[in-house]
């Protein structure tokens, strides 16, 4: 199975270099959709509702410090690929979220159920590790498919 580090190279192979911020986005996103039009996970990785919106965690560890990202970084952490399934899906999130900076993808998840609900209680700035699960995610992207 494929995990977040296959996912993050393919997104940077075929994006080039971005900030570690935007790379965060375009993965919860590609995760999210892949939940409503393929019915299953890219990867298995949790995803955490932190202050400056989702981020994965496992992801964060590997580029930790860096604002620039590109995919030699995650390389050596990926396992098994993305099947036609999962390169189609991420293809159709990249089409429509990748013009989009990494700031105006930050603010789109804050305004965004799966993010909200996670960080209920906390304040805007205040450190997080709540999940944002799978569910939660098919529920909301779900409805606006």
């Amino acid at each position: 199975m494929a995990n977040v580090f296959d996912v993050a190279a393919y997104i940077l192979d075929r994006q080039g270099p971005m900030s570690a911020m935007k790379l965060q986005k375009l993965v919860y996103y590609a995760q999210a959709w892949s939940l409503v039009w393929d019915d299953a996970p890219l990867f298995p990785n949790r995803i955490e509702a932190w202050a400056n919106g989702p981020v994965v965690r496992d992801l964060y560890e590997v580029h930790c410090g860096q604002y620039q990202v590109n995919a030699s970084l995650f390389r050596p952490h990926a396992e098994g690929g993305l099947n036609a399934t999962q390169i189609e899906t991420i293809d159709t999130v990249l089409g429509f979220y990748a013009n989009h900076s990494a700031q105006w993808l930050s603010d789109q998840t804050h305004a965004e159920d799966p993010w909200r609900l996670a960080r209920e209680g906390l304040a805007d700035r205040e450190r997080g590790e709540r999940e944002i699960t799978l569910a939660a995610l098919a529920e909301y992207y779900g409805a606006l498919d």
